[in-house]
């Protein structure tokens, strides 16, 4: 087993402990290290030559966004497993998989928990496993300063999402999916495989990560007499909502004149066109037990 560390987070002293308790039964632990972007990658690529079996990412919905694209580009058959140790400011894959906020319990898990095979998803030649955001959202996200993030949490995201919604121009986009074709006005929209983003915001409350779907979200633009309508379709989403359009799909396109801000896991993306598409059970993930994102037999 091999750990890979954001840097930003290797002398945190909860961290070193918890690598140190954890070793003291499970002594194969390794550790890597990340300097800079690209780093990620590079311990995948060594993680396997080498044969490990499971890889530990300790930091963010960032670093587990490089660790799946980094993982996507190996043959299906010889990606190690993987596991996650939460340590960014959101944690909104993590936190929605209930994977324990607690390094020490974490990591307990990362080590010893079994795997359930997982889709992610594609935007192009990229990757992601949580939700990418476009528009508004992704404006949102991108100019979050990280002092902002740091001192208010998830919270600093809806701050900067109100501050900016009095003056964001909607996005119009043209959309193609296996049995729709049109064009969408959109002040956020969603392309989702996880629940929820932004520092806790639930967007896709029917989203299971083994369902082989992805689940998409458009919020129209609204007048603010009907936000009480607004409000009572994001309680029941459904592809027939007037403002929140709510609808499966295993693929969607998408066209703008421009190309539109969208955010991968929180990754910052261009392109005036995209395809996103669902991977069926691309990655071997440890996860605790009943993990509500998991769709299984009796639900």
């Amino acid at each position: 087993m091999r750990i890979i560390l954001n840097g930003k987070k290797a002398n945190y002293e909860n961290v070193r402990s918890a690598i140190s308790t954890v070793r003291e039964k499970y002594r194969d632990l390794e550790v890597r290290v990340t300097y800079e972007y690209g780093d990620i990658e590079r311990f995948v690529l060594e993680a396997h030559r080498e044969g490990v079996k499971r890889l530990i990412i300790g930091g963010g919905d960032g670093s587990v966004n490089e660790i799946v694209n980094a993982l996507a580009k190996l043959p299906r058959e010889e990606r190690p497993e993987l596991a996650i140790v939460p340590l960014g400011t959101a944690n909104d894959f993590a936190t929605a998989c209930t994977i324990p906020p607690d390094t020490l319990e974490s990591l307990h898990l990362a080590v010893s928990g079994n795997t359930i095979p997982v889709d992610i998803a594609s935007a192009n030649e990229q990757y992601f496993i949580n939700i990418a955001t476009a528009g508004f959202g992704a404006q949102v996200t991108a100019d979050t300063p990280a002092e902002l993030k740091n001192f208010l949490g998830g919270g600093a995201y809806t701050l900067t999402g109100v501050l900016k919604l009095l003056d964001f121009v909607p996005y119009k986009a043209k959309m193609r999916t296996p049995d729709y074709e049109g064009e969408d006005l959109g002040i956020i929209a969603a392309v989702c495989n996880g629940r929820q983003a932004g520092g806790g915001q639930i967007l896709a409350p029917k989203a299971y990560i083994n369902d082989s779907l992805l689940d998409v979200v458009i919020v129209s633009p609204f007048p603010l007499g009907d936000l009480a309508q607004v409000i009572e379709e994001i309680l029941s989403p459904s592809k027939k909502g007037r403002y929140i359009k709510y609808f499966q799909t295993p693929w969607v396109e998408t066209e703008t004149e421009d190309p539109a801000p969208v955010n991968l896991d929180g990754e910052p993306y261009r392109n005036d066109k995209i395809r996103f598409e669902i991977i069926p059970g691309a990655i071997d993930l440890v996860l605790p037990r009943n993990c509500p994102c998991i769709k299984t037999e009796r639900r």
